[in-house]
């Protein structure tokens, strides 16, 4: 316990330190929520990675090698990993370009403000709430591993320690804190792959020994049903305002990109590990053991106390680093596109600063009511990605391409498919979600959209090609980047 202690205090100690450094630094909201659009290559690639493995990573992912084995690879996180790249490479400088904070800022600025609230309420309560609990959740496993600490008491002692930090020092703090718990993040996932391959006897061991569906990138149940579980997970990545966050911090939309790019590919290496360590594990765990817990039982039961301690700390900066980016992409929704364009627009920075580090408080007790009150945190979270994509993802890609989109058309479409997608599952048909939720978000936009005209609040523009008055803000970290870029 003395090895586990040392770490988690100096972890800890070092996070608050720069959580403090930057509180004494950080001036303005743009500062706080979008990190002054003034990030640099490597803290961009370091963020990506960190916020990419949290929870998922450590505990989920090594779960899914577990149950269905390599499928669950091609299931989830080769989909998303390639559709954030995707997103990164197609629309990084078409949406940098708008000056925009948030994903609902694009659909309030080609809309109108109102129009602007349901990808708000989606990103900030929807998916950043249930999100940031179940980091919640998986600090708190952390300090029961290391402490025998009560569930409840470490889920309150995550809570402070998350919102401390995050409280204080923003997206710059975030973005610089993860730069360096990637690699600690890294170190951690090697580590336990290495552990876990040689408590299995061998790779040659392991390979005989496995039923070979674990093997196979199509599993038991086929290319269908690795081609739906993807569909329900993948497109979400295109709207993913952790993903948006990063592209508007870049310095510059060369940075956003070449970095982006850089930072999903490692991703998407790191990511074979966990769903490696889960197949692995099937040598040498007890056959009726808890998915999630492989973790636990490898780094505390198997592993001596200061090598399992760094990959404890390899788990709590996944979680820490995770959970400050949900917090703060829920709180941009709120302070821009909630009370900066509806409440407040001639708001003083004075004013958007107090909102940011309220918004803050807000979206992180909500989190910890969620970690209390829920046991399948996990449902909830697949949910809001499913929720996120069949409402959002066609409606942002007629903003970027098609000019004859309405607001009419926009606000039905997300309204139809939100609510195609809640209740569709009563009906029983055996057919997920997801699909009826895209057709009916597709067929609503087009058709809608050739029966309606156009409002006055709207700014008809095809977003990809042409730009919209966000993008004559003027920002001085930005012009000053742009500058020297060219």
């Amino acid at each position: 316990m003395s090895w586990y202690f040392g770490y988690i205090l100096a972890y800890f100690i070092f996070m608050f330190a720069i959580g403090i450094y930057y509180f004494t630094k950080i001036k303005t909201s743009d500062s706080y929520l979008i990190a002054g659009w003034n990030m640099g290559f490597w803290n961009i690639v370091g963020t990506i990675i960190s916020t990419n493995c949290g929870a998922a990573v450590f505990i989920g992912w090594i779960g899914m090698g577990f149950t269905m084995g390599v499928s669950g690879f091609f299931k989830f996180a080769l989909p998303a990993m390639l559709v954030s790249m995707l997103l990164i490479f197609f629309f990084s400088r078409p949406l940098r370009r708008q000056r925009l904070y948030t994903l609902a800022d694009l659909f309030s600025e080609r809309f109108g403000p109102k129009t602007g609230i349901i990808p708000s309420v989606l990103s900030a309560f929807i998916y950043s709430v249930p999100t940031t609990a179940l980091q919640i959740v998986g600090m708190s496993t952390v300090f029961s591993i290391a402490f025998d600490m009560n569930v409840k008491a470490g889920i309150v002692l995550s809570f402070i320690l998350i919102l401390g930090f995050t409280i204080l020092g923003g997206l710059v703090a975030t973005i610089v804190t993860d730069a360096i718990q990637s690699v600690i993040l890294i170190v951690g996932i090697v580590m336990l792959a290495y552990a876990a391959l040689q408590f299995g006897g061998g790779m040659e061991h392991i390979l005989n020994n496995t039923p070979k569906n674990y093997l196979t990138p199509l599993g038991a149940n086929g290319l269908s049903d690795v081609l739906l579980f993807a569909l329900s997970v993948a497109p979400f990545y295109l709207v993913w305002q952790s993903t948006w966050q990063r592209i508007f911090a870049s310095k510059t939309e060369d940075i956003a990109i070449k970095a982006g790019l850089t930072g999903y590919a490692i991703t998407l290496c790191i990511s074979v590990l966990p769903y490696s360590i889960g197949i692995m594990a099937r040598q040498f765990v007890p056959a009726d053991i808890h998915p999630d817990l492989i973790f636990s039982y490898v780094t505390v039961e198997m592993l001596p106390p200061y090598i399992g301690g760094i990959i404890l700390i390899g788990l709590l900066s996944a979680l820490m680093t995770g959970a400050d980016s949900f917090i703060l992409q829920g709180s941009s929704n709120i302070t821009q596109d909630l009370y900066h364009r509806l409440l407040n627009p001639d708001a003083t920075e004075k004013q958007m600063m107090f909102v940011s580090r309220l918004s803050v408080v807000i979206i992180s007790v909500l989190s910890l009511l969620v970690a209390f009150a829920l046991t399948d945190i996990v449902s909830m979270y697949q949910w809001a990605l499913r929720l996120s994509a069949t409402t959002l993802v066609f409606p942002f890609l007629a903003i970027m391409f098609w000019k004859r989109t309405t607001n009419t058309a926009v606000i039905s479409s997300m309204l139809l498919a939100c609510f195609t997608t809640i209740l569709w599952p009563l009906l029983n048909t055996g057919i997920d979600q997801t699909i009826p939720g895209f057709i009916i978000s597709f067929c609503s936009l087009v058709i809608i959209s050739l029966y309606t005209k156009h409002s006055s609040s709207e700014n008809v523009k095809a977003v990809y090609w042409e730009d919209l008055p966000s993008a004559n803000r003027k920002i001085d970290n930005l012009e000053s980047a742009e500058n020297k870029a060219v």
